[in-house]
């Protein structure tokens, strides 16, 4: 028989991906009238947002998707019974919502790359590594002028970090196994910046 817990910690993983789902550069640039996979890079990111749509409508994509990983991590802890935000189950659940992030079912499977919303998670469950690596992609930003670039090395910098705020366990699995999902979805970016071709940003 199921456990009222395991039971709990099942819906929280099937709602953190609904959560993740939910795509906000598709909505907000709905909202301005763009199809935001119709222009720039085609990628559904605040990036892209930033790039085809302008700063303000950049600013609520990152917000929205950030929350969405903030939210997915409570929901993990709430569901375990726990108080403590690096609860394994915290991580998981945030796994799943950036896997919705990348993968929404509400959009055709076709997401973002999961930088954003994998942030999200970071300020719920370290909320220092959270701070320290927003700062750090936003400094990368203004100096090489290239998200991607930025978002890979905020995303790697956060294992090493992670583990310094005490993150062991099959917490730290889940948190490996977002980046490495990130990293993935970021091949592409990796291909263009070894052959120079990688889009700019205006900040």
């Amino acid at each position: 028989m199921i456990g009222a817990m395991t039971l709990a910690i099942a819906l929280a993983v099937v709602a953190a991906y609904v959560v993740g789902s939910i795509d906000f550069a598709v909505v907000v640039a709905r909202m301005h009238g763009v199809d935001i996979h119709e222009v720039g890079s085609g990628n559904p990111g605040a990036s892209n947002v930033l790039r085809s749509v302008g700063k303000v409508p950049a600013a609520l994509v990152l917000l929205g998707d950030t929350m969405k990983g903030v939210v997915a991590g409570a929901m993990g802890m709430i569901a375990a019974g726990s108080t403590d935000p690096t609860v394994e189950w915290a991580f998981l659940a945030g796994l799943v919502a950036v896997v919705g992030h990348c993968y929404p079912v509400f959009h055709r499977f076709k997401g973002g790359k999961g930088v954003a919303t994998g942030l999200g998670v970071l300020f719920f469950t370290v909320p220092l590594v959270g701070a320290i690596v927003f700062v750090g992609w936003v400094v990368l930003v203004r100096l090489t002028k290239t998200a991607s670039v930025s978002s890979l090395i905020a995303v790697l910098s956060s294992i090493p970090l992670a583990i310094w705020q005490g993150v062991t366990g099959m917490s730290l699995v889940w948190l490996l196994a977002t980046i490495v999902l990130v990293l993935w979805r970021h091949r592409g970016n990796i291909q263009r910046m070894i052959q120079g071709r990688e889009q700019k940003v205006t900040t």
